[in-house]
C-alpha cells in the first residue's frame, strides 16, 4: 500500500493523533466537530510551545524566525501566552535582520530606485510568510494524507468516520483531495459515498437550521420554537471556515518580563 520506507515510517508517526482525533470529534467532548481542526489546534498549540520554549533559543531556529517572520494570527496567539521575555528576544532579532536588509549600503545605496525595488519584493515575501503557519502546514498535510490512508488500511477506521459529525468544508476538501491522490478508483468511490453521507447529512441540517433562524425574524413565525436553530449562523459560520486557532490556555499578557 505504502510505496516508500519514508511512507510507512511517516504513517506511524502520524497515526496515533489522526485517530486520536476522530475519536474526540466523534465523542463530540471537546466542542469541535471536524476532526483535521482538532489536529490542526493541536499542531499550532504544540508550536507555540516550542517556538516560546526549547526552541527560542537555537540558533537554526531564529535564523528561520529571522527569514520567514510571523503572521499577525501567530503573533497575537505568542503575545496571548503572557511570554513577553522569549517573544521580546525574538522580534529584536528578528526585527534587527528586517533593519539589516532593507538599509541602503554599498553599490546599492547608489541606485535608490533598485534600492526601494529590492525592500518592496523583500517585505511583500514578509507579509506573505510565518514561520509557524510553516511548520504547522507541513505536519498538518500529512495528517490529512494519513487519514486517507487509514481509511484505506484499517477497517476499524470506518466506522470512525461515520460517527465524525461533519467536517468544515475546508479540510472537507482537502480529505477529498488526499484520498483522490492516494486511494485507487475504485477505493475513492467507496471514500466518497462514506464521507459525503456524513456531510451532506450535516450541511442538510444546517441549511434548514439557518433557513429557519432566518424565518423567526417573520412576525408570522415568532410564536413557533427555535428548534436548533439559535445558534444556526455561528454553526454555518463555523462550517464554512473551519474551527482554527482555538486554544484552551489563553491568557492576556502580564506586567512581568515572562
Amino acid at each position: 500500500m505504502l510505496c516508500s520506507t519514508g511512507k510507512v515510517i511517516m504513517e506511524q508517526i502520524y497515526t496515533i493523533p489522526v485517530n486520536e482525533a476522530f475519536e474526540e470529534a466523534a465523542a463530540g467532548n471537546n466542542g469541535c466537530a471536524c476532526p483535521f481542526c482538532l489536529m490542526y489546534n493541536r499542531l499550532e498549540d504544540n508550536e507555540l510551545d516550542l517556538i516560546l520554549g526549547a526552541s527560542m533559543m537555537e540558533p537554526d531556529v531564529r535564523l528561520k524566525t529571522n527569514e520567514a517572520g510571523f503572521c499577525p494570527t501567530h503573533l497575537d496567539l505568542m503575545f496571548s501566552r503572557s511570554k513577553r521575555l522569549p517573544l521580546a528576544l525574538m522580534l529584536e532579532s528578528h526585527l534587527d535582520a528586517i533593519a539589516k536588509e532593507l538599509a541602503p549600503s554599498g553599490i546599492a545605496g547608489m541606485f535608490p530606485a533598485k534600492a526601494g525595488d529590492a525592500a518592496a519584493k523583500r517585505l511583500e515575501k514578509l507579509a506573505g510568510d510565518c514561520y509557524i503557519c510553516s511548520r504547522i502546514q507541513y505536519n498538518f498535510s500529512r495528517m490529512v494524507e494519513t487519514a486517507a490512508l487509514l481509511w484505506q488500511s484499517d477497517s476499524a477506521f470506518h466506522d470512525k468516520l461515520k460517527k465524525i459529525p461533519h467536517f468544515c468544508l475546508p479540510h472537507y476538501g482537502m480529505f477529498l483531495r488526499a484520498a483522490k491522490e492516494r486511494l485507487s478508483k475504485k477505493d475513492f468511490v467507496e471514500f466518497y459515498n462514506d464521507i459525503s453521507a456524513v456531510e451532506n447529512t450535516y450541511f442538510d441540517k444546517l441549511r434548514e437550521d439557518v433557513s429557519w433562524f432566518c424565518k423567526k425574524f417573520d412576525y408570522r413565525y415568532e410564536n413557533e420554537p427555535w428548534g436548533d436553530a439559535k445558534d444556526a449562523p455561528e454553526r454555518a459560520n463555523a462550517f464554512l471556515s473551519g474551527t482554527l486557532h482555538v486554544h484552551e490556555e489563553t491568557k492576556k499578557p502580564s506586567d512581568g518580563l515572562t
